[in-house]
């Protein structure tokens, strides 16, 4: 009986459903792909941090497909605000219930605020990558860096392609 239940709730998670009810040309099971949030007006790095842009400020933090396969978060390290970040250099680290991973920053800059609301809730990053689970608040040293990062089409394509590799 677990066996069964265990089964039904990976198939439910997994979006797999039986078609023997459907025509018998079809397969057996078909999978829906699921695909985390891609946000227009962000930019995107290959290393899977969002940054959105607003005037001086450049917010950044992991993207849902990070997050995603990570799994859940428990621990988050962060820079201290008034330090400096280097583009594709280690910022701060995640740590989930899978791995630790080091966060890469997609620009360089200075540090202007931190989000402390992560030391204690570091499930935010899971639940609201985008909004609630941002990062730190850069000011951009070189604006040029963020033309070279990644449009949402561009970062779901390279996210597709990433997963099919894998």
């Amino acid at each position: 009986m677990a066996l069964r239940m265990w089964a039904s709730s990976t198939a439910n998670a997994l979006k797999l459903s039986s078609s023997a009810s459907k025509s018998h040309l079809l397969p057996a099971f078909s999978i829906s792909r699921c695909f985390s949030s891609v946000l227009e007006g962000l930019k995107y790095a290959n290393s899977h941090e969002w940054v959105k842009h607003d005037g001086s400020v450049a917010t950044i933090g992991i993207t849902d497909h990070a997050q995603d396969h990570l799994g859940e978060v428990v621990f988050v390290e962060l820079p201290e605000a008034n330090s400096s970040v280097s583009k594709e250099k280690s910022f701060g680290a995640v740590e989930s219930v899978k791995a630790t991973s080091e966060i890469l920053s997609p620009i360089s800059g200075e540090v202007i605020e931190v989000n402390t609301k992560l030391t204690e809730s570091p499930g935010l990053i899971n639940s609201s990558p985008y909004e609630e689970g941002w990062m730190i608040k850069v000011k951009p040293s070189s604006p040029a860096e963020l033309e070279a990062l990644m449009g949402p089409k561009e970062y779901t394509k390279f996210c597709e392609d990433e997963d099919a590799a894998h």
